[in-house]
């Protein structure tokens, strides 16, 4: 009978190595990382963003599976005064900036269409002021990183309202790629009392999260950022609350005479109480004890600490807000640097974030890409700051008066203006200490 002899594996990939070297003419690599496994789907899943779970969209709930939920992000927001009166700042910062809506062009004016969007935007969801609306926006923005409106449309197809909407309830449908799918396929879906309410296109909703990542399927708020820190701040707070409505422990302790019984001491508290409970006035007069009581005060002192202010850093720097009013006080030029600064790294991107929303408004339902929104420059700045550079181009002949006094919403000056106007640039300064002739008393 033949005997079977297995030949060894090493042989096989020797004379592949043989094979391989007679058609490449590369020789072996000695110790090298050899060859990748065969892909297993480079059809199907060629460009996916991320690794995402498997059957993701039947998931009901919005961040199913993260580790922070929306209603867990809103709680710390609004448990914690720190955190909140930071987030309002912010939103009153932003609110009371002037805007308008011009042409891209810097040499053409604005026209009549420009009045009818900046008309629309004055109430954009046809209930609430611009103020109001951008508020709500900006709140998810900050919170939950997740700003949603619906678009609300006519019947004849044009756009009538921008409604904001919870962006807690929405939950993000994925494509085959991890991506947002295209009209008409829903790209988004409303949860509403546990169920998948109402399914919305790209077209239809407009969710705008600032702060996305290829990994994650939903935005990353400043208030996320700092959970650990916020938590830390909520029991502290909680233990400083503690410390006047909690406890067994009073201000101060009395020992009396070893020989007193406890129902002496029980008369004598009553009597002592009955003197100074609830008369303030009676406290600033000279009380006689017995002797041998003894004062011994247990409260401790100051319950704020370098550490408190450690906390409210933390936080003012996750929304790039100055912490001067929350630490001990520094000079005036450190202020007003923190403000500049508070100004350019947190105000600014939150600017950015709101024209780019604004601009995709304009050209999706107005299918106007020639006009934009701008935010009036001299409103983020100080206006005695600003004031000074209008002045230096005035002086320079880069701008005229009545393009400034456009800027501030003024009317062009008038004849009798612009001649005191002249009159005023015309009369000569006499120099330091002497008179001008003719004008001698």
């Amino acid at each position: 009978m033949a005997t079977k002899t297995p030949i060894e594996p090493g042989v096989i990939a020797r004379m592949v190595a043989g094979v391989r070297y007679g058609l490449t003419g590369q020789k072996p690599e000695w110790f090298g990382p050899g060859d990748p496994l065969p892909a297993v789907a480079q059809e199907q899943a060629v460009g996916r963003q991320f690794d995402f779970p498997v059957l993701s969209n039947a998931r009901v709930r919005p961040r199913e599976g993260e580790a922070v939920t929306f209603p867990q992000m809103r709680a710390l927001a609004e448990s914690y005064d720190l955190l909140r009166l930071v987030i309002e700042t912010r939103k009153d910062q932003m609110s009371k900036l002037r805007w308008k809506i011009k042409p891209k062009d810097k040499k053409s004016q604005p026209d009549k269409r420009c009045a009818e969007i900046e008309a629309f935007f004055n109430m954009p969801d046809r209930e609430h002021t611009w103020d109001e609306w951008l508020r709500m926006l900006i709140e998810d923005l900050l919170v939950i990183d997740a700003p949603t409106a619906y678009s609300r449309m006519t019947r004849g197809g044009g756009l009538y309202a921008l409604e904001p909407v919870d962006g807690a309830t929405i939950k993000r449908v994925l494509d085959a790629t991890g991506r947002t799918p295209l009209p008409p396929d829903p790209a988004y879906q409303q949860v509403l009392k546990g169920m998948p309410a109402v399914d919305y296109t790209r077209e239809e909703l407009i969710y705008r999260p600032r702060n996305l990542r290829t990994h994650k399927v939903y935005g990353y708020s400043p208030v996320e950022q700092i959970i650990v820190t916020v938590n830390i701040a909520i029991r502290r707070q909680v233990h400083q609350l503690q410390f006047y409505t909690e406890g067994n422990v009073p201000e101060a302790l009395a020992s009396v005479p070893a020989e007193w019984q406890p129902e002496q001491i029980r008369q004598f508290q009553e009597y002592w109480d009955s003197l100074l409970e609830g008369d303030t006035a009676a406290r600033r007069h000279l009380k006689f004890i017995p002797d041998g009581v003894t004062y011994r005060p247990t409260k401790e002192g100051a319950l704020k600490d370098e550490y408190d202010e450690w906390l409210a850093r933390i936080v003012c720097f996750a929304f790039s807000i100055e912490p001067t009013p929350f630490i001990k006080q520094v000079n005036r030029s450190t202020a007003e640097t923190a403000r500049n600064q508070s100004i350019a790294e947190g105000l600014a991107p939150l600017q950015d974030w709101v024209k780019g929303l604004v601009d995709l408004i304009i050209q999706r339902y107005f299918k106007a890409p020639d006009i934009e929104f701008a935010w009036a420059e001299e409103d983020a700045i100080d206006p005695l700051t600003q004031a000074k550079i209008n002045q230096i181009y005035v002086a320079s002949k880069v701008l005229h008066p009545d393009e400034i006094r456009a800027d501030l919403g003024r009317e062009p000056l008038t004849k009798e203006q612009r001649a005191d106007l002249a009159q005023a640039t015309q009369q000569p300064t006499a120099p330091a200490g002497e008179e001008i002739e003719g004008n001698q008393p």
